[in-house]
């Protein structure tokens, strides 16, 4: 809507000359201190012939000068903007190649146990592939922040040894460690596919009933997994946008991540896998040793298209 005719508007005018002033004022003192002494000659020329015009016209040329150095400004701004979409930001987010899969880190669920990752581990070499599980800070029951930075410092080093990409497992809490990782760590061009396995991205009533009941049992990564923590909330679990290539794998039969469904992930292959093996009865435990599961990570894990598994992926 535009705005009733006013006149002259003296008080409106005077608080816009006021402030084009100011502005030309700052916007001439910053240009000052860029310049060299050459500059700053030619700047006084301009300066002598300005100050020399009646007021009316003095007040026209120096809102004139502010809107030029604004718009030179503007350029920079949009200059540097396209610098950082150069080649080289785009190629920085580019997804791995599929078909040159480099080293599988695992990452342990709440509690930090290795035991049965170590039994994943070893199927997963038995195919010719390099797998490690990550050992989490203290006792695995801290900050999952904290957990993310040691896969980060993971990656890197296989990155840095020549590693064209990784594959990453996250069991459990250590999917949702997969998910900080990829989201605050540009996972999308450093790992080449994530699989999780029960993982609560939203959370698990369990974490809620210990912090109700149990307060002194629920420490930091047990707080972060309670339904609409900060920590939850800040990973826009709602969005694909940015996430490598996904497979969630959980279990129907879960009582830990309460419920299973916590494991669904925009943009990942979800699936149940009692979707594919129905007669399977997996505990939360079970996931990473049993071997409908196992056969599906390795199916995963190949160098063909990562697919939804199929009954005939079943153990």
């Amino acid at each position: 809507m535009r705005a009733p005719a006013c006149g002259p508007c003296p008080a409106t005018a005077a608080a816009a000359v006021a402030g084009t002033t100011q502005a030309a004022r700052d916007s001439s003192r910053t240009v000052e201190l860029m310049g060299g002494p050459g500059d700053r000659q030619r700047r006084g020329g301009l300066g002598s012939r300005i100050s020399g015009l009646p007021p009316r016209r003095r007040i026209l040329a120096i809102a004139v000068a502010a809107l030029i150095v604004a718009g030179g400004a503007g350029i920079a701004v949009a200059v540097s903007h396209r610098g950082q979409s150069s080649p080289g930001h785009a190629a920085r987010q580019a997804a791995p190649a599929q078909s040159r899969p480099g080293p599988v880190l695992l990452v342990p669920g709440y509690g930090g146990s290795t035991a049965a990752l170590d039994v994943l581990a070893s199927r997963i070499q038995a195919t010719g592939r390099t797998a490690s599980v990550l050992t989490l800070p203290g006792n695995g029951t801290g900050s999952l922040v904290a957990d993310a930075a040691a896969l980060n410092a993971a990656v890197s080093d296989a990155l840095a040894h020549g590693a064209p990409s990784v594959d990453v497992i996250g069991y459990s809490a250590g999917g949702v460690v997969a998910l900080i990782w990829a989201r605050r760590d540009d996972g999308f061009a450093r790992a080449r596919r994530i699989i999780t396995l029960g993982a609560p991205f939203h959370g698990t009533s369990l974490a809620a009933a210990a912090q109700a009941f149990v307060p002194d049992s629920c420490p930091v990564a047990c707080q972060q997994l309670i339904p609409g923590s900060s920590l939850l909330d800040g990973l826009d679990t709602a969005s694909a946008a940015g996430l490598p290539r996904w497979l969630s794998l959980w279990t129907t039969d879960d009582q830990v991540v309460t419920p299973p469904t916590s494991a669904r992930l925009p943009g990942a292959i979800d699936v149940p896998v009692q979707s594919v093996c129905p007669s399977a009865s997996i505990s939360h435990s079970q996931l990473p040793t049993n071997a409908d599961v196992t056969a599906m990570v390795l199916q995963a894990l190949g160098t063909g298209p990562l697919r939804r598994p199929t009954p005939a992926d079943c153990g």
